[in-house]
Order: structure tokens, then sequence, then C-alpha cells
């Protein structure tokens, strides 16, 4: 499988053009946004729609720019968008899951939850592909020079515990392009021009 996997273009115009054309010359199987997509939710549609000519689906989580039913509404309404946020989607042996909002907050409540039932129900062959706004506690993604480590320890335990074989990420534009492993798993902030996966 192929992605080209993308974050925080806040609306820019180059960085969607890019993606589209670079969507088509790849022959990618899915664009998969870790949020930010808009600044604020402005013109948030007509930014959705602007992917519909890359005639690819969409994997979107929303970051800490979108609110999650206003996302979600506007995903309803474009059949080649996948919201992902707080759930999954399978694909042959894969399963895309997403948990986006946030950024800086250290801990989410709910993330901790969702992972213990989402232990329970993965069988053993599916390969996870985690997508989440906020970086990864203790990584290179997560690391500013004037603040240290900020990034989620709920997401580093989700690691920890459903060991998914790709983990996409966003939120701070400092690190766009940084790349970092845990053991086997390897954690990416795609930027906004985007990176090419293949799994």
């Amino acid at each position: 499988m192929k992605i080209l996997a993308f974050t925080d273009i806040h609306g820019n115009k180059r960085a969607i053009s890019h993606i589209i054309t670079t969507a088509k010359k790849e022959n990618v199987d899915f664009l998969v946004c870790a949020g930010d997509i808009s600044v604020f939710e402005e013109d948030l549609d007509k930014l959705i729609s602007s992917f519909k000519v890359a005639q690819k689906p969409l994997i979107i989580i929303p970051g800490n720019h979108e609110g999650e039913d206003f996302l979600k509404a506007i995903c309803k309404k474009h059949k080649f968008c996948i919201y992902l946020h707080k759930g999954y989607y399978e694909f042959e042996d894969f399963v895309f899951f997403g948990f986006g909002g946030g950024g800086f907050s250290s801990r989410y409540k709910e993330l901790d939850v969702i992972t213990k039932k989402l232990k329970k129900s993965l069988g053993d062959n599916k390969k996870v592909i985690f997508v989440t706004h906020a970086p990864v506690y203790g990584t290179k993604l997560d690391y500013l020079d004037f603040m240290g480590h900020v990034g989620s320890k709920s997401a580093r335990e989700f690691i920890s515990e459903i060991k998914p074989v790709i983990v996409i990420c966003g939120h701070l534009h400092e690190n766009e392009g940084l790349m970092d492993n845990i053991g086997k798993i390897f954690i990416i902030n795609p930027g906004r021009m985007g990176k090419i996966l293949e799994i």
C-alpha cells in the first residue's frame, strides 16, 4: 500500500497543489491528513472539496484548528472523505486509527480508554496505522529547544499497547519532515508538503 501523508497545511494553496499533483503522479492508494488542514475552519468545506480532483480517498482527523463536529459534518458531504477521529478504517490487512485535536496536552483520557478497548477488538493479523495530530511524547517530533518534550503521553502509551507499524503526527511546524523510531515502530511528521509512505 502507498499513502501520501501530510499535516498542518493551514489552507496553503501551494501545498494543496503539490499534494494533489504528487498523489496523481505516484498513484497513491490514500491521502492521509493528520489535522490542521485549515486556519480555524476558514473555508474548510472548500479546502476539503479541493482534494476531490486527486481522485483518491482522503483520510482525515481534526487538528487544533478544526472542531470535530464541523469537520465530521463536512466529510459526510464528500464521498471521497473518510473521517477518522476516534475511529478506524479497514483496508485489506491494514487498520487506520485516528485521534485528532489538542496538541500540547500530555494526557488524553479519552484516548487512554479507547486504547484499552481497541487492544481487545483488534485481530492479531491487522497492521495498524496510527494517525494523531499531537506528536508522540519523548521523541524527536515533540521536542522544542525552549520547552523540551511537549507531546502526548497517551499517544506514546497507545504505541506501546497497540504496536502500530507507522505513526503519522503533526502539530509542531518546527519539526515537519522529522522521523523517529520507537523500537521497530516508525514515526513521522510529514509536514505540509507531505511524504510518500509505502507499507
